[in-house]
């Protein structure tokens, strides 16, 4: 139950309690036995990253450690049982994921290797392909790359100017980087360890393009790791973070393969040349490749999450062990938790990690219905690759900013490098950007957003729609002209304990986040529906002059997505004291998104000023109860010492204190203190007075 801390002057007793092991069940989601048994190998120190190493050692013993992966067979989940693997997408990203906690460059690397080289070959290829390449990718007998990103157009995938253009007098096609901006570039495995790639380009057969596709190269000899003729390589070098995986730099000059090294499930080319595909439609065809390597973009959303924990499991530890200034009392310190500011900088963080957990767990159901076949329409993949992106998004920038902030709260000791904190940040740093740059993600959820919103009107009579525009003009007035205002500050009576009251209504709080969406998505389709009747040029204008809202209600939603998640975990938690305590943190997750866009509620007349004066007391009040818990919420992630590795979360901080603690004490009743100076002072100022 409860952990108890030593008592602190500011400190806020709360009669509930958490029952961490059952909510520590309840975060390890469906596929907690595989996230155990990943746990498991991520806390062995062969597996861990060591600071200090030179980018060339680290990048050796991250390729080393593969081979661990491989003999305790911890990456082959989703490959076919034919092949030795289980079939089992969703398990597969939950145990990839927890990777993080061992080395970011691990996870990475290993998600280089068979979550995007040997996904690529699985879905992108037929059983042959599989059969002739899976084996060695699996074992790592065949290092590989996954070459997609260009220098020229990065989350551009459709416009990367590499070629491949098919020769029927020898039936190969011949692969071409016509200029320096169609190098392929930040590819993993490419500087030392790759021996083959698949490389996206774009196909051309009897003179016609027909856009992007996938093709197995093979990069170097395996005996000498020397470059084959035509391939060309750079090494990266050091990076920002990540250092244990050797990207680089490839260019192909006229570098000839089999016809039959096409992947080809959804184009293929015959030996005349002839094109086919099951897929009529280019731009479907086209979103359809990309869609089945979505599991990067849903594995980092997870493994952001695996590290926000860890970042947070370390600061609250340390913050609750850690006193620093007296003002409550002559004798005692005051423990760094229990002052408001300190609270306000992590609880908050702690809040939105447990929406991001529980939104992640739904990511990973959807995945995993999908991939599958249990729920595998088009409808399906286009719901999954839309979740993706804006939990991705969400939740990458979300490790970062708690990284940073769990770095700053712990003062110096948040700086050392053995404290884990700056390290993790470094690595993470580039997750904000690869697998789609969190920006681009968000405007792709955007126009699905305002796809939706078209598709509720296109089949409507007119009268329907004349009623829904008198509504919406009607709605309008109640906002702007302050009347929803009125009538809240009515039903609140001028209480501020009504407005609280309010405030923590869950339907209350669902329905000004979804208001939110709902009213940036119609404004903003309302400003580009005539957009597209116009020329190109000028729509493009109307677009480009509204892109701001547009990614804004995208992050809208999202958070609205993260709200949803965590609303309906409550439902599976059955200890009374663990579901107030989580009831008050989703409070505290909600009530922080509005306060964040105060501005928005306010100008959009959805919330009085009663209510906005009300909110952040309120929010200050959630915060106090909250923090007898905070290490019990932090416990409940379930990570060991052997994960955290941090010399500050190991108990030391309240060795150091209660030492300091008790030699005070001591001096105190001994003979031997010495007379503060304020004493003397004080003193001598009573004796004038007399």
């Amino acid at each position: 139950m409860t952990n108890v801390m030593t008592a602190s002057p500011l400190s806020v007793p709360d009669e509930d309690g958490v029952d961490v092991a059952a909510l520590g069940e309840v975060l390890l989601g469906q596929w907690a036995e595989v996230r155990l048994m990943a746990r498991e190998l991520a806390g062995r120190p062969e597996l861990h990253k060591v600071e200090g190493l030179s980018h060339t050692e680290h990048r050796k013993r991250v390729y080393d450690q593969l081979g661990i992966l491989v003999e305790n067979n911890a990456v082959h989940r989703a490959f076919p049982s034919r092949l030795g693997g289980s079939n089992d997408p969703g398990g597969n990203v939950a145990g990839f994921e927890e990777l993080v906690i061992a080395d970011p460059s691990l996870q990475i690397k290993g998600g280089v290797q068979w979550g995007l080289f040997g996904s690529a070959v699985m879905h992108l290829g037929n059983q042959e392909h599989q059969d002739k390449w899976l084996p060695g990718i699996m074992s790592v007998e065949i290092p590989g790359c996954f070459a997609m990103t260009e220098i020229g157009h990065g989350s551009d995938v459709a416009s990367i100017a590499t070629t491949a253009t098919y020769d029927p007098k020898t039936q190969e096609f011949v692969i071409n980087t016509p200029f320096r901006a169609a190098w392929k570039e930040y590819i993993g495995n490419a500087a030392v360890d790759g021996l083959a790639a698949v490389v996206f380009a774009q196909l051309i057969t009897k003179s016609v393009n027909h856009g992007v596709h996938a093709f197995y190269v093979e990069l170097r000899d395996p005996t000498t790791k020397k470059f084959l003729p035509g391939v060309q390589g750079l090494d990266d070098n050091i990076k920002g973070g990540l250092n244990g995986i050797d990207n680089g730099r490839l260019a192909f000059n006229s570098v000839r393969i089999p016809r039959t090294n096409l992947l080809n499930r959804y184009g293929d080319v015959a030996v005349d040349g002839t094109y086919s595909s099951p897929i009529a439609s280019p731009g479907r065809r086209f979103f359809t490749m990309l869609g089945t390597l979505v599991q990067g973009r849903v594995s980092l959303n997870g493994a952001a999450v695996a590290a926000s924990k860890v970042g947070l499991k370390i600061a609250i530890q340390y913050a609750t062990e850690r006193r620093q200034f007296n003002a409550a009392s002559d004798t005692e310190e005051v423990v760094l938790l229990d002052y408001q500011r300190h609270q306000r900088r992590l609880l908050p963080l702690l809040a939105t990690t447990y929406a991001a957990a529980f939104a992640h767990e739904e990511l990973l159901v959807k995945f995993d219905d999908v991939f599958s076949g249990a729920h595998d329409t088009d409808e399906d993949r286009q719901d999954l690759e839309t979740l993706a992106a804006a939990l991705k998004s969400l939740t990458t920038w979300h490790a970062l900013d708690t990284l940073q902030e769990c770095r700053e709260a712990c003062g110096g000791a948040g700086f050392m490098v053995e404290n884990r904190l700056t390290s993790l940040r470094a690595d993470l740093d580039v997750y904000a950007t690869f697998e789609g740059d969190n920006t681009v993600l968000l405007q792709l959820v955007a126009k699905r957003l305002l796809g939706d919103y078209s598709k509720e009107f296109r089949n409507l009579d007119f009268g329907v729609l004349a009623r829904f525009f008198a509504g919406q003009a009607a709605d309008l007035t109640i906002n702007k002209t302050g009347l929803r205002q009125v009538a809240q500050f009515v039903a609140d009576s001028g209480s501020a304990q009504k407005s609280a009251k309010a405030l923590k209504d869950a339907d209350t709080q669902n329905q000004m986040l979804a208001d939110r969406v709902q009213t940036m998505v119609a404004e903003v389709a309302g400003a580009l529906r005539e957009a597209a009747k116009l020329p190109k040029e000028k729509g493009a204008e109307v677009f480009n002059a509204h892109q701001n809202e547009l990614i804004e209600a995208a992050r809208a939603h999202a958070e609205l997505l993260q709200w949803e998640a965590f609303t309906a975990a409550l439902e599976r938690v059955k200890d009374p004291g663990t579901k107030r305590v989580l009831t008050r943190l989703r409070d505290l997750f909600g009530l922080t998104l509005i306060e964040k866009h105060l501005d928005w509620y306010l100008m959009n007349g959805r919330i009085s000023m009663q209510r906005a004066r009300t909110l952040s007391p309120y929010i200050n009040r959630i915060l106090a109860k909250l923090r007898p818990h905070a290490v019990d919420l932090v416990d409940a992630f379930g990570y060991g010492p052997e994960h955290l590795r941090a010399t500050i979360a190991t108990g030391i901080e309240r060795e150091r204190q209660d030492e300091a603690r008790d030699y005070y004490r001591e001096l105190r009743a001994s003979s031997h203190a010495p007379i503060d100076e304020k004493t003397l002072i004080q003193k001598a100022k009573a004796a004038s007075k007399k």
